[in-house]
This record gives structure tokens, sequence and C-alpha cells, in this order.
């Protein structure tokens, strides 16, 4: 079962774009991510990000659960997590990723059949 964060009340969460040499190192796969950064309102952002490690300590991963603007659930996956304390509450930073949609790949195999290859 997949770790979750979950988002009970407050709006959907702002995601921006990041990019940066970090970021192909802490999301490096096989598989094609687009990394995004996000910033929430925490009670205790410290045991938020503890739960992230101990994930990742343990080799699974954790998830970033909220609604969207429509009332959906939906989640993300969470690669890093940081919290500031501030007057106002705590305020936790998260990167996350998710796969890409717009990635296409095609393949093509070459049957050695053709005399031109040889020439």
């Amino acid at each position: 079962m997949t770790e979750k964060i979950t988002i009970i009340e407050g709006p959907t969460p702002e995601f921006r774009e990041v990019n940066g040499l970090w970021v192909q190192g802490v999301s490096e796969s096989p598989s094609q991510y687009d990394t995004y950064y996000t910033e929430l309102r925490a009670f205790d952002g410290n045991a938020l990000v503890d739960r992230c490690i101990s994930t990742w300590h343990n080799n699974e991963s954790i998830v970033l659960e909220y609604r969207t603007e429509t009332g959906l659930t939906d989640e993300i996956t969470i690669i890093a997590a940081h919290f500031e304390e501030s007057p106002e509450g705590d305020l936790l930073q998260l990167w996350v990723r998710q796969p890409r949609e717009d990635v296409e790949f095609e393949f093509k195999f070459d049957d050695g059949d053709d005399e031109e290859d040889y020439l």
C-alpha cells in the first residue's frame, strides 16, 4: 500500500514546473517525468517530512492526495520535502513528479533483408 499525505481542507495545490540539473538527478528514471513544486500550510510539517523520509528509507514511494478544482481526488508522487516554521503555521514545501503524457516512443526494427545495408 502506498503511503499518502492527504490534504483534508483548503484550496487545490498550485503546482509550478521545476527545471534544473538537480531535478534530473533526483528524479532519474528510465521513464520520463515532469517535476513540480508546491507549498502547503500544515499543522505539523516536521512530522510530515519525517513520514516522507521514513517511507523513502524503506525504498517505497509516498504521494500527495488532493482534490482537483473540479472536486475529484487526485494524487501525485512526492520526491522531496522540506518544512519551515512560521507564525501562521508550518509551511510544507514539496517537490512532486508525474509521468509525462506527451512523450511518444517510436520503435523501428531492421529485419536485415534490405540489400542497401550491405553495399
